[in-house]
């Protein structure tokens, strides 16, 4: 049993590659799309969450990325309490 980093990885991943106007910015101010304007609008935040997480529903779901490591959680005991004996 180990720890599955595929979901942390690509949402990491695709935060920083769909912030708006690092890569493109949909809509833009002047235009449709905009590529590498560094700024951003409320109605863009909300397209890129929307393409944010479509992508990442697609990714997750349907596609299955899995990046398994090998470590293993330690395995906590519950302490074992018995009644008192009078």
């Amino acid at each position: 049993m180990g720890v599955d980093l595929g979901p942390m990885v690509v949402a990491v991943v695709m935060f920083v590659l769909l912030s708006p106007g690092l890569l493109f910015q949909v809509p833009a101010r002047a235009r449709v799309v905009e590529f590498g304007n560094m700024y951003t609008s409320g109605i863009s935040i909300l397209v890129h969450a929307f393409l944010y997480f479509c992508i990442y529903t697609i990714l997750i779901i349907a596609v299955g990325i899995h990046i398994r490591s090998g470590w293993n959680p330690p395995h906590v005991k519950a302490p074992h309490f018995t009644a008192p004996h009078f």
